[in-house]
């Protein structure tokens, strides 16, 4: 189903459902033998949420061979995906210790689906973890954790509101203070809004953002020239084994400004890593360029206010 304005979603539906697709790719990639990232939450979040085929995945019931058997081209594309999950985790999770260290103590995830950094990452004592989504995401996230006995490595803030309404208020109501550093991250996201969305976002963010505060995110050049429906050409294959969404119709193509342009004209000072050169950083082999791929031009991003 296309975006609408003012759209809601669940974590197995919409753009809810690309949430438990990462948390997919991120159980997948922990046991990988690279050894880039350990997120032992993902796989029951993933579980919980109950799409058969992402369960199965996890589960090693639907693995690359299985796959290859029924659909050649669906395979090669997801050990691509899983690769690729690895290494844009492990940059922003390194962006956040890197935060820290640098003596951050407050963060923000925008978006922040089942993203258990909260949880896993070794965070200092002292540190306030804000995560901004969905109230349905949040409550469905919290309540498993919790389920599963698991604890935050740091004080967890929720703050249940749609990125297109009132967030900043809601942000501050649960907290946050507007006069310390910040790290910010916007992992994913950006593909989900509109270009003028974007802008907004980040006008927002850097209205409430001290001296020395930090963001990482990514951009996507090959949006200008996204062609919906050879995108979905290309990835016919996964609906031989029960992947049916139409990624397509979830994001927003056309151009758009690039991060680190401008929050650069906002006096941020900011750095991007193309995803070539990401991948050669962690050791992984780099996916051959699929011109029907707009994230294989993906250039991860990243810098400092001030």
């Amino acid at each position: 189903m296309a975006r609408v304005d003012g759209d809601t979603w669940d974590l197995a539906s919409s753009v809810g459902a690309t949430a438990t697709l990462v948390a997919t790719g991120r159980a997948i990639a922990s046991s990988a033998p690279h050894g880039l990232i350990n997120d032992p939450l993902a796989a029951p979040l993933v579980r919980a949420v109950g799409i058969e085929a992402f369960t199965k995945m996890v589960n090693g019931e639907l693995d690359f061979d299985a796959i290859a058997a029924v659909a050649p081209d669906a395979a090669a594309r997801a050990r691509a995906n899983i690769d690729e999950m690895a290494v844009r985790t492990r940059f922003f999770d390194d962006y956040f210790v890197a935060a820290t260290e640098g003596g951050i103590r407050q963060a923000v995830i925008l978006a922040s689906g089942l993203d258990s950094r909260a949880y896993r990452l070794p965070w200092p004592d002292d540190t306030v973890v804000y995560e901004i989504d969905q109230p349905d995401v949040i409550e469905f996230k919290t309540q498993v954790l919790a389920d599963l006995g698991a604890a935050p490595t740091a004080q967890r803030r929720t703050v249940p509101i749609d990125l297109r309404e009132d967030w900043p208020t809601a942000l501050r109501g649960a907290g946050f203070d507007p006069g310390q550093p910040t790290a910010w991250c916007a992992e994913g996201l950006l593909i989900y809004l509109p270009a003028d969305a974007q802008d907004r976002l980040f006008d927002n963010i850097d209205a409430l953002s001290a001296a020395d505060s930090t963001l990482a995110t990514e951009f996507v050049p090959g949006l200008k020239d996204f062609d919906p429906e050879k995108a979905r050409a290309a990835a016919a294959g996964f609906s031989q084994i029960g992947l049916n969404m139409d990624m397509p119709s979830l994001i927003y193509h056309g151009e758009r400004h690039s991060a680190a342009d401008y929050l650069g004209t906002k006096g941020w000072q900011m750095a991007g890593v193309p995803r070539a050169e990401l991948f050669a950083r962690y050791g992984l082999p780099v996916p051959e360029a699929d011109d029907q791929d707009p994230m294989g031009e993906i250039v991860y991003i990243s810098g400092t206010l001030g």
